[in-house]
């Protein structure tokens, strides 16, 4: 069983590509908590893996995860094996340590852990790569999908493939909690006169917090998933002057709706 959240499309590949290899059936965890279910009750079968695949937000896991974590119950896990990838522009710091601490007031552990470098799409802060960078990091990321894929099918233990990058505890301790604070809010979202009203950013939003009556209009909840700014087909949800004249990015290789 393979639980994904994905904002772009970068976590959605590797957890579609993880489930279909391993014959592993795939939930989305934003359906889940859009749901209003507030327990996410599973049995398991004997060899049944258990994954979570989810990008990297500020060097830790998007919280919609961890609050799909704390409401999670396996009615009769038995060690089965737990693993998790992480997608991330350049490394992840310590997101694994987060998430494994989280799991381990569920009673369980990770057995394997990995992280793959996909194409930029936090247009906030730099921009998206070059066409030629993009193809480049889908090619790896197949080629490291592959390489998760055989520890998964072999239940490898103590398979742990991450770039944590420098300093991880340091900057996931500090970054991570700053971003959880002070970054999710909606204000500086807008819809510039480019907008068509077609809606697509009311059907892609992880949070369900976008409704569109002529232009869109931002609740209060955000994972900062930028999947609003990023499938906009005319460019025009913007976040401030932050992603003004900057590129978009969605993977090529799947589709959202």
């Amino acid at each position: 069983m393979v639980f994904y959240f994905s904002g772009t499309g970068n976590s959605l590949q590797a957890a579609k590509n993880i489930a279909d290899y391993n014959g592993e059936d795939l939930v989305s965890v934003s359906e889940k908590i859009n749901s209003g279910e507030q327990l996410f009750e599973y049995s398991l079968s004997d060899n049944e893996a258990i994954g979570f695949v989810f990008p990297v937000y500020a060097w830790g896991p998007p919280g919609m995860v961890l609050e799909f974590i704390d409401r999670l119950k396996f009615n009769n896990f038995n060690n089965q094996y737990v693993f998790s990838v992480a997608t991330c522009g350049g490394n992840i710091g310590n997101t694994m340590k987060i998430l494994d601490n989280r799991l381990a007031k569920k009673g369980m552990k990770l057995s394997g852990g990995f992280s793959i470098k996909m194409p930029n799409n936090y247009i906030i802060i730099g921009d998206v790569d070059s066409r030629e960078v993009e193809k480049d990091k889908l090619a790896a990321a197949e080629k490291t999908l592959l390489d998760i894929n055989r520890s998964i099918e072999k239940r490898e233990i103590g398979a742990f493939r991450l770039e944590k990058g420098f300093l991880p505890g340091l900057i996931t301790g500090v970054v991570n909690p700053l971003f959880n604070k002070n970054a999710l809010g909606t204000g500086k979202f807008y819809a510039d006169d480019n907008c068509t009203s077609c809606g697509l950013c009311e059907k892609v939003c992880n949070t369900r917090t976008i409704k569109v009556d002529k232009k869109p209009v931002w609740g209060s909840k955000c994972t900062q998933c930028l999947a609003c700014i990023n499938y906009c087909p005319a460019k025009a949800i913007q976040y401030g002057k932050g992603t003004l004249k900057k590129g978009r990015y969605t993977n090529p290789n799947v589709r959202v709706l």
